[in-house]
């Protein structure tokens, strides 16, 4: 296996500046998701660490070597692409075998190799089929086959799942990291789905207009968004974010006075995950005044404004205080965990560090 370095790369499109100094280390056999909005970068990053696309400045280091100007082929690695790429005229174990044979493998170690990448996909009774033969799950499975097959020292996916449907997905999901956490492969995921980055990546870099936002693991992302765009473009709802004026160090919201970090400004933003709001009595929380009520089976999605500003709130169904009273307009009181607030700088959307 291998680390993977990135440095200072960029990436020039005549005047459009698509990476910007992006500097990344990715650990020995870690699995790390690209995540970010369409145009962010990502899939141009994944492509120059390839050796598909060629940076106007910067480094990439597989392991020890610098393959800056290596081709492809030369670098170690294989790559998962978002359409299935299975070769239709050929069976399932010569599209697996397939990058063995171009590399001359002996025999036994090709059939060892194919057996051992479809045990692990649960292919083994497909290897006679045809691609025409197989769903689509079927084949993508076959693609991450023939990709470990080789044995790569690093493996790039960029959005293998995106064409399969939600329930396959998530079946897809499950399997792909049971596979790479046996096989121990250092991975570089591209997605624009935060669910398959939370659920895949030991870390995640959140990219937004070519450069990197934040570097966490998917609990550090999640609860402790380095800015405003992370924590807005990372959980379902969004974190609501809140313009509050702070006066003798501490912001008011409602009945609530919540201290500030040290040197806040004299507005801040604060920002709060909808699970982390609970109903409370009048006169120990704020007011939350309800536009819609959505019932969700086990929980409610309850969507309105506090302190004139849009917010959504998650509660239990039946959440003391809430009940079946969904009525729009009807002011609830509710009151955030203490150890879940969030505080930003109101003009740059920076997470202020004190509160980290």
């Amino acid at each position: 296996m291998a680390t993977i370095g990135i440095d200072g790369i960029r990436k020039s499109f005549g005047a459009v500046q698509a990476l910007q100094a992006v500097e990344l280390l990715v650990r020995d056999g870690e699995f790390l998701a690209l995540l970010g909005p369409s145009g962010c970068g990502k899939t141009t990053l994944l492509r120059i660490i390839a050796g598909l696309e060629t940076q106007t400045a910067g480094r990439v280091r597989i392991g020890e070597r610098d393959v800056t100007d290596l081709p492809p082929r030369r670098r170690g690695l294989a790559m998962v692409f978002q359409n299935y790429a299975v070769f239709p005229h050929l069976t399932v174990f010569e599209n697996v075998a397939f990058g063995l044979r171009m590399g001359k493998a002996p025999k036994d170690r090709v059939q060892r190799q194919v057996e051992r990448a479809a045990a692990l996909l649960h292919i083994e009774p497909y290897l006679g089929r045809y691609p025409a033969q197989l769903s689509g799950g079927q084949r993508q499975r076959v693609a991450v086959a023939r990709a470990l097959a080789v044995e790569p020292e690093v493996l790039l996916m960029d959005e293998p799942l995106s064409n399969l449907d939600a329930l396959l997905r998530l079946e897809m999901r499950a399997e792909l990291k049971a596979v790479l956490a046996e096989a121990g492969t250092t991975t570089i995921y591209v997605t624009h789905d935060q669910t398959e980055a939370m659920g895949l990546a030991d870390r995640i870099a959140v990219m937004q207009a070519g450069r990197i936002e934040q570097i966490g693991s998917p609990a550090e992302i999640y609860h402790r968004p380095g800015s405003r765009f992370v924590g807005a473009f990372v959980g379902s709802p969004p974190m609501n974010f809140l313009r509050l004026p702070v006066r003798n160090g501490a912001a008011a919201l409602g009945d609530l006075s919540l201290p500030c970090p040290p040197g806040t400004a004299a507005e801040v933003l604060l920002g709060l995950r909808a699970e982390d709001l609970s109903p409370a009595p009048p006169g120990e929380g704020f007011a939350f005044t309800l536009r819609v009520a959505e019932p969700l089976g086990s929980h409610v999605l309850l969507t309105g404004s506090a302190a004139n500003q849009p917010m959504r709130a998650v509660v239990p169904y039946e959440a003391e205080g809430v009940g079946e009273g969904f009525a729009p307009g009807r002011v609830l009181h509710l009151r955030p965990h203490p150890g879940r607030l969030n505080w930003m700088d109101a003009e740059s959307g920076r997470a202020l560090e004190a509160s980290r």
